[in-house]
């Protein structure tokens, strides 16, 4: 639907240690639930009927795709913090420090050579 909403969800999910556990344990499960409990206020006191994912946009967050996420141009600081925290302890604790950022950067380095995706809403 929108790079607001895909953002908001790695926004508000990365600041919820029992909402980034969730996500890790079961990203669809954690997606629709989102949706339904916290995706649809705008603020504290206003809530909207219209907003929801594509399903390129569910796709991508159930598989933690983050090459199309970039691709699409969703704010990379977002889902970078939320993916370091669920996958950073165990690639270090197999492949060693710092090694999800790194395959993070590998993967990524193609778009050096390109336009830099806007993440203008």
């Amino acid at each position: 639907m929108s790079k607001y909403y895909v953002n908001k969800f790695l926004y508000s999910i990365d600041r919820d240690p029992e909402w980034v556990a969730r996500y890790k344990d079961d990203p669809a499960g954690t997606i629709d639930a989102w949706e339904k409990e916290c995706g649809t206020w705008l603020n504290s006191a206003e809530k909207t009927t219209w907003l929801s994912f594509t399903a390129e946009e569910r796709h991508a967050l159930e598989t933690y795709d983050y090459e199309w996420l970039f691709a699409y141009g969703a704010h990379f600081f977002l889902y970078l913090t939320l993916f370091i925290g669920l996958f950073d302890e165990d690639w270090a604790r197999e492949q060693g420090p710092l090694s999800y950022q790194r395959e993070w950067a590998r993967r990524l380095e193609p778009w050096t050579h390109k336009d830099y995706p806007s993440v203008a809403l």
